[in-house]
């Protein structure tokens, strides 16, 4: 439910930034600007995935004295 509400959202932010009504003459528009939101949105999630992907999550092997 939340991951459609998320999507739902982004249209809704899509449509009022871009000052769009849903007519047939405006969907090709709006399908365009969506789907180039959300092949910003794989991307940036790609990046943030391979930066926790390839952080150092051991611990540091510390002995004492």
């Amino acid at each position: 439910m939340f991951v459609f509400m998320f999507f739902c959202i982004g249209a809704f932010f899509i449509i009022s930034e871009n000052n769009m009504n849903l007519s047939r003459e405006s969907f090709s528009n709006f399908s365009g600007l969506y789907i180039a939101w959300l092949d910003q949105l794989v991307g940036q999630f790609g990046s943030y995935t391979g930066y926790v992907v390839h952080m150092d999550w051991l611990p540091k092997n510390v002995t004492t004295e």
